[in-house]
């Protein structure tokens, strides 16, 4: 594995742990620079392509998905775990599927699924870039179905 900053080819690993459900391994790494640095270790069934709206294809990112959902997610009271364990939830249910390529609507309706139960403010973040909404009032319309009792 390579160090992230000094580039190194040559790193250690120091810890090895399962997390999540098992399906995932967690690798404490050090490099000779002593700089210390984590991996994960996941299995990939099939490589999944993304089919865009526009009808485009490219492979499937959980990088990209992780980025997404981290800013939907950003000053937030969840924790890094659940969020990793969000993000491979979501990705086992694609593989579940059964299907080389999935539409981006699938992947955002399971993303608007699992944020609308973890975090209601993240799940209107996401929504607001996601359904990209034409004016202010289909935004409203948007939240006032969400009935969210407020916290007094």
């Amino acid at each position: 594995m390579i160090c992230p900053f000094c580039k190194d080819k040559e790193t250690s690993v120091i810890d090895s742990r399962p997390t999540e459900d098992g399906t995932v391994i967690r690798r404490r790494r050090e490099c000779s620079c002593k700089q210390r640095f984590t991996t994960f270790e996941r299995v990939q069934l099939r490589e999944l392509i993304v089919v865009k709206k526009n009808g485009r294809k490219s492979t499937f990112d959980r990088e990209k998905l992780a980025k997404s959902i981290n800013i939907a997610l950003r000053k937030r009271p969840v924790d890094s775990d659940t969020i990793e364990k969000f993000i491979s939830k979501i990705y086992r249910n694609l593989e579940d599927l059964g299907q080389a390529e999935i539409l981006s609507s699938t992947i955002g309706k399971y993303v608007m699924e699992g944020l609308k139960e973890l975090d209601p403010v993240a799940y209107v973040r996401f929504a607001s870039v996601y359904t990209n909404f034409k004016e202010a009032k289909d935004f409203e319309q948007f939240v006032d179905q969400l009935n969210v009792p407020s916290k007094k």
